[in-house]
């Protein structure tokens, strides 16, 4: 039987079913309807007769034999996206370029490099998804993502392109009021804003990897992102604990000042995550170059408002 792309589409669709686990986002992600999708899977184990996938009303699994045959699909499928973006490729970066950004960080400083990047690189459009939610990269159709903090997801590659510090802060109304914090400990005394995005967002860590000290915050105001924490402390409504970026602008201007510098050491980074791939696309290649050249050397918001060192003294 010679080869057709019927062949390869309903190969397609399998290995998108299996990826996403789900009928519905598959037919999303390729762009077809569900029922399309369910026809090509089904025509699929037919000719080979044999089941790939398990199908129940909540979920969507690999048989033994599936998961042996999408092994060997997705080899194929590389191939394929291989042969077709040396091709496209040889005309430089093009095609559309589907990003991932987070809230804050995309509001503070991605934006101005998205602009810079879209002037630069006239033939690739962007789809600019702002979320703190970590994304599924292969299941939700990214082509990059940029991410802050740990990367748990093993089937990313991952470029480091900045340090961001996580700084202390208040408004001198709050400070006049309240007075300024000498030890860590001494937030139990204070009213602290909470971020939600932090993974516990009543415990601030403190300290180098080998002398962390923990300290167990409390506040009447919690919110899911940077920004809101910042306008509250500029406010005076308490205390916060926020990556630099978000609060840069306002150390500046004196609006909030920092706290406990000889006890900040901690570093966060922003990485630009992106699926594993023989042949990484011209597009994404071009982007990710393009960040790391813009945020090389110092970032611009640990500059202006006192340094922290990083082993921890002022």
């Amino acid at each position: 039987m010679g080869w057709s792309m019927d062949r390869f589409d309903e190969i397609s669709a399998f290995a998108a079913v299996a990826d996403a686990r789900s009928f519905t986002q598959a037919a999303r992600r390729l762009g077809v309807s569900n029922a399309q999708v369910s026809k090509l899977v089904a025509r699929l184990e037919n000719r080979l007769g044999a089941r790939l996938l398990n199908r129940t009303t909540r979920d969507v699994s690999l048989t033994d034999t599936g998961r042996a045959y999408l092994e060997r699909a997705r080899s194929l499928l590389e191939d394929f996206e291989t042969l077709e973006s040396s091709v496209r490729d040889q005309s430089g970066p093009r095609g559309l370029l589907k990003i991932s950004v987070p809230v804050s960080f995309g509001a503070n400083q991605l934006t101005p490099a998205l602009l810079d990047f879209a002037a630069a690189y006239t033939e690739v459009s962007l789809d600019v998804s702002s979320t703190d939610r970590m994304v599924n990269l292969v299941e939700e159709g990214f082509d990059v993502a940029v991410r802050i903090g740990q990367l748990p997801d093993s089937s990313v590659i991952a470029r480091k392109l900045a340090a961001v510090r996580l700084v202390t802060c208040a408004s001198p109304v709050y400070l006049q009021a309240a007075g300024a914090p000498a030890t860590p400990d001494e937030l139990a005394q204070h009213e602290a804003i909470l971020d939600n995005n932090m993974s516990d967002p009543t415990v601030w860590v403190f300290g180098g990897p080998n002398d962390q000290q923990a300290v167990r915050v409390h506040g009447r105001l919690r919110f899911g992102g940077a920004d809101a924490c910042v306008a509250a402390a500029r406010r005076g409504l308490g205390i916060i604990r926020t990556p630099a970026f978000a609060a840069a602008e306002d150390l500046r201007a004196g609006r909030l000042m920092p706290l406990l510098c000889p006890f900040e050491s901690q570093l966060i980074y922003v990485h630009a995550a992106y699926p594993h791939a023989r042949h990484l696309a011209a597009k994404v290649r071009a982007f990710v170059d393009f960040l790391a050249e813009r945020y090389s050397g110092e970032p611009e918001w640990h500059q202006g408002w006192g340094e922290i060192h990083p082993e921890g003294r002022a």
